[in-house]
């Protein structure tokens, strides 16, 4: 008889569960992966509270590991997504069979201290493609058919084996644009100046990706991004980006510039166990100054997986690199998670900037986020910074670091350095004028 859980933290977590499958498919790469997405299960912690939604969150655990056979490995990918890896090249029509037994089985109420609850699930399937020895490949697939089950209207169920058997026409047009993109050339950074906002000094620039596509002209990459992740290509457009920002580097040095250079960082990137190595192989490659560098990572990444996340960017800080979270404060209230990980830099989201002259309530939220900084020991950077008033309220406030269009828009790296070489003057009558030395 299979063994219960007495604790949620007796579930591998999903670095430990990374690490488990990948030791499965190194031994024998016919494995399947199913993720079991619980639905509408924060319904049930804001309603009944933690301490009930833990407890059922290990009801369901305990009766999915019972429903398969004792060799099958149950992690906790997420709060409430459960990863489950059986031996074996299932078919569709068996893993869609597993599917069905489970909703069936859990149309019996879980009952807890005086509560009960009726579990529904999104399942995303995947057998592991023939010769696979790539975990993250392996799991991306999975992810990519959760994502799909999630959105179907009729069976909240989807199975992947190989995406290119997947593939409509549209989704063939678009991964050929990825792979055009890459082997012509039409992806490069841009440089948008992060500002000393006492002496109006650059003293950084964070990367953002453009796409020059032969149509439609400068792109924002959006439509890139959304099909990378979709067709697991989202690695080689981070690794691309972090390797570009180390050329970047080099090209800033033989210009007299030492400026910090911020990379944004996908969790496909945070959740890649290689990462580091190639992040450390990278530096060592273009003879990079770790310290020169900040990873950024949004809030959401941060909150994904606590264990995960302090082990990644502690060995990333152990480099020497430096961690931002950006967007600060957007959509998410829960700040525990700043207690958990070490980070070096928070980043104001604009949305709380561009109408500071306008609603006390912005002032507020970057004064208490201030306070925060200060207790963490780390910079504050505010993002969205458009106008006089908007500098002069934070100049007031005492935020000593920010972007946005008052000063530049993202630029190319040739316009980057010219404008780094030059004085910046704002005033009313100009949103912002540049001055030679």
């Amino acid at each position: 008889m299979k063994k219960l859980h007495d604790s949620l933290l007796s579930i591998a977590n999903r670095h430990v569960f990374l690490e488990q499958v990948n030791q499965f498919i190194q031994n024998d790469p016919e494995q399947s992966l199913l993720l079991i997405d619980i639905v509408r299960f924060s319904d049930v912690s804001s309603s009944f509270g933690y301490d009930v939604g833990d407890k059922i969150l290990l009801e369901i655990a305990n009766r999915i590991g019972m429903l398969f056979e004792s060799k099958a490995l149950l992690g906790r990918v997420s709060g409430d997504i459960f990863g489950l890896v059986v031996h074996g090249q299932h078919s569709h029509d068996q893993l869609h069979a597993f599917y069905c037994h489970l909703v069936e089985h859990f149309k019996t109420p879980i009952s807890c201290e005086d509560h009960a609850f009726i579990a529904d699930f999104n399942v995303g399937a995947a057998t592991n493609p023939l010769k696979n020895y790539n975990v993250n490949n392996f799991f991306s697939l999975a992810e990519s058919a959760l994502k799909q089950a999630k959105s179907n209207k009729f069976d909240n169920f989807q199975y992947a084996k190989v995406f290119k058997d997947q593939l409509s026409g549209r989704s063939l047009a678009l991964k050929a644009d990825i792979a055009r993109a890459f082997s012509n050339d039409e992806l490069e950074i841009y440089f948008q100046p992060q500002i000393n906002l006492q002496n109006l000094k650059i003293v950084g620039a964070e990367c953002l990706l453009r796409w020059n596509h032969p149509l439609d002209g400068v792109l924002f990459p959006g439509a890139l991004i959304e099909a990378a992740e979709s067709y697991n290509m989202m690695n080689e457009v981070g690794y691309w980006t972090l390797e570009q920002a180390f050329k970047s580097a080099l090209t800033l040095k033989a210009n007299g510039l030492d400026l910090k250079i911020s990379v944004n960082m996908s969790p496909t990137q945070l959740y890649d166990l290689n990462f580091v190595n190639n992040l450390a192989s990278l530096g060592k490659k273009y003879q990079a100054d770790f310290k020169q560098f900040e990873l950024e990572l949004t809030e959401d990444v941060a909150l994904s997986n606590s264990f995960l996340v302090k082990n990644q960017l502690a060995e990333i800080r152990a480099l020497g690199m430096s961690i931002a979270i950006d967007d600060f404060g957007k959509g998410y209230s829960n700040l525990a998670y700043m207690r958990d990980i070490v980070i070096d830099t928070i980043k104001i989201d604009k949305t709380f900037v561009m109408e500071l002259d306008q609603t006390p309530v912005n002032r507020a939220i970057i004064e208490a986020t201030q306070l925060i900084a200060k207790a963490a020991k780390c910079e504050l950077v505010a993002e969205g910074i458009e106008t006089i008033e908007h500098l002069h309220i934070l100049r007031e406030i005492g935020i000593s670091q920010g972007q946005g269009f008052l000063f530049s828009k993202a630029v190319p790296i040739g316009q980057f350095v010219e404008l780094a070489q030059q004085e910046f003057s704002v005033g009313s009558s100009l949103s912002r004028q540049q001055h030679t030395r």
